[in-house]
């Protein structure tokens, strides 16, 4: 079952490693010319991006993989360790960011050449705004958690670089060098903060998070309106994986109706959620009316 084009995806995760190194080059070259703390430390986190970028390839490569004997719900949850890691590596860097600024309040200098400096970290600032919007967007567009996290953790750093921009620009001004460290210690607090909301939303999802709530307001309203001819829905239950959405609920149908007519009603259902969820896999448990109806009744409304 192709639930996106994974070829957009693998192709945008692939880019993303050389485009990664040029700008963490860029960020070292700024640090290179100016010595700025600061700026090292937005150089450093620049690294976390190289190994994000491969290790977010390479997973996605994975996670596209069809279901087999082992995996037959697929490989969809491969992309949501992938973003663990990310967020992990993430809070590494804010933790040597950190040591580099500490040690560095007691002997603060003013920054070398910060002219060049600044427009050399600026331009990769442009480069990293420019691509984190476009793996957002995609990711979000084709639900792959790898290209969503990575976008999201390359706009946190584009936002680390402009206070970084903003600060060395007001240290040039005044004069006070002790902003420099000062503020590469704003920056690693803001990267752990970073690190963090990435990590909880993935494993949120490792623990079989449901589907949004307002996708399962529309998937109720659908089996709602394609249920007709069965007496109501009940138990229904979901779970997202990546791009795909695991959908169950029992479909309770009069005693006399043949197992063709409720083949019908399932088929209906199915082509009707697929399109409301797209990527969704649906099980679906027909019984008589005499059974024991449990979990949360969906109403179906006047019977049809």
């Amino acid at each position: 079952m192709a639930v996106r084009p994974d070829s957009i995806v693998e192709r945008l995760a692939f880019w993303g490693i050389p485009l990664a190194f040029g700008v963490m080059g860029l960020k070292l070259l700024a640090w290179y010319v100016t010595g700025s703390v600061a700026l090292l430390s937005d150089g450093l986190e620049s690294t976390v991006n190289v190994i994000a970028a491969f290790v977010a390839y390479f997973v996605i490569r994975y996670a596209k993989q069809p279901p087999d004997a082992d995996h037959p719900f697929g490989h969809y949850k491969a992309e949501y360790l992938s973003a663990v890691l990310e967020g992990v590596l993430i809070v590494v860097a804010a933790l040597l960011i950190m040591r580099e600024a500490i040690g560095a309040i007691s002997a603060p200098k003013l920054l070398d050449a910060p002219v060049l400096g600044l427009a050399i970290n600026g331009a990769a600032g442009v480069i990293n705004g420019l691509w984190a919007t476009l793996l957002i967007r995609i990711g979000k567009t084709h639900r792959s958690p790898a290209l969503t996290a990575d976008g999201h953790h390359i706009m946190s750093d584009v936002i680390t670089s402009a206070g970084v921009f903003l600060g060395l620009v007001g240290a040039v001004l005044t004069g006070y060098a002790i902003l420099d460290p000062l503020l590469a210690i704003l920056v690693a607090l803001n990267i752990l903060y970073q690190g963090w909301k990435v990590i909880s939303h993935s494993l949120g999802a490792l623990m079989d998070r449901a589907i949004d709530p307002q996708e399962e307001d529309a998937l109720k309203k659908t089996i709602a309106e394609n249920a007709k001819g069965s007496l109501g829905a009940h138990g229904l239950k979901s779970r997202r994986a990546g791009p795909a959405a695991f959908i169950d609920f029992d479909l309770v149908v009069p005693s006399t109706m043949t197992v063709a007519e409720a083949h019908r009603i399932c088929d209906r259902l199915e082509d009707a959620i697929s399109k409301v969820v797209p990527g969704s896999v649906t099980n679906i448990h027909v019984e008589p009316e005499s059974e024991q109806a449990h979990g949360v009744r969906i109403s179906l409304g006047r019977r049809g």
